[in-house]
């Protein structure tokens, strides 16, 4: 089995596009050299920032292999499954372990509102089916599943289920899964606006979203508060608030890609049905990114901290 240590920050990276629609791999290219740069530990493909549900397989493919090629080998790329079938998310799992993929983040599945028993027999029918590390993606207010408790203790068998990207909302979940599993699941935040409250009380990573715009900042924060340097991270993530409010919007896919343009390392190209903002929304987005550069706080050498 590949090895994860499901600790620091993992970027949800963006899928860049050109006008004509398709993938702008050298913009790509440029963004992961930005969070290479900023010290990110590893990243993750094809989620809901990714446009997960506007890429082929074959999409997938590409960016994972250059990826591969382009990262040092310490940096795991994750891949996303997101799928409405156990078949489907089963062929992605395994297509994704032979093209070299390092994990999954593995959803519950799409659009059918499984229930505990059949949600939890999807996760071992995934993990049954690789090897590969596996983190459970736990989203109820946006994919409307909630993975209990009870429902991870079911899965302990199952030892490449190691992760879990928490996004319930309420950071006291943090607590209750370290009370009741000690360390048998790594954590990472999944909510840009909770990762300073979760990172406090012991989360183990940040699956980050204005990542994509700010990589240095969002990686000082994380360093910062693990080498109880809180004070200082508090400065930056206050400084960063307005801007990581983007992350939990409904455009947060367009927002974002917008951020990332603003600092040199995007495009706010999008695909149909999504439309880059305009009027009177787009002024707004633009006038919360604008006030962040112009603000941009001078970073301590947050790099050779220990993580």
């Amino acid at each position: 089995m590949a090895t994860i240590t499901w600790k620091g920050v993992y970027p949800a990276l963006l899928t860049p596009f050109k006008a004509d629609d398709s993938i702008d791999f050298d913009l790509y290219k440029k963004n992961l050299h930005a969070q290479i740069e900023a010290g990110v530990d590893g990243i993750i493909l094809g989620g809901s920032l990714g446009e997960a549900s506007s890429l082929l397989n074959e999409e997938k493919k590409a960016l994972l292999l250059l990826s591969k090629e382009f990262l040092p080998s310490n940096i795991p790329v994750i891949i996303n499954i997101a799928e409405q079938t156990t078949k489907a998310a089963i062929q992605l799992a395994k297509e994704s372990e032979a093209n070299g993929a390092d994990g999954l983040m593995l959803l519950p599945p799409m659009r059918y509102k499984s229930d505990d028993r059949e949600t939890i027999e999807y996760f071992k029918a995934v993990a049954s089916s690789t090897s590969l590390p596996i983190m459970i993606y736990n989203n109820p207010v946006d994919y409307k599943i909630l993975v209990t408790l009870d429902m991870f203790e079911a899965l302990l068998p199952f030892a490449n289920i190691q992760a879990v990207k928490e996004s319930t909302r309420d950071v006291s979940n943090v607590t209750r899964m370290y009370n009741r599993f000690g360390n048998r699941f790594s954590i990472l935040c999944g909510v840009d606006t909770l990762a300073f409250e979760e990172l406090c009380l012991g989360a183990d990573g940040w699956v980050a979203g204005l990542v994509d715009a700010f990589p240095r900042e969002t990686v000082a924060i994380f360093r910062l508060v693990k080498a109880n340097r809180i004070k200082e991270a508090l400065d930056i993530y206050r400084w960063f608030l307005p801007v990581l409010e983007l992350d939990i919007h409904p455009k947060l896919v367009q927002y974002i890609k917008l951020a990332a343009t603003y600092t040199g390392i995007g495009s706010p190209h999008v695909r149909a049905p999504r439309l880059i903002p305009d009027g009177a929304e787009l002024n707004e987005v633009e006038s919360i990114i604008k006030k962040a550069i112009a603000t941009r706080p001078v970073l301590p050498d947050y790099l050779n901290l220990n993580k």
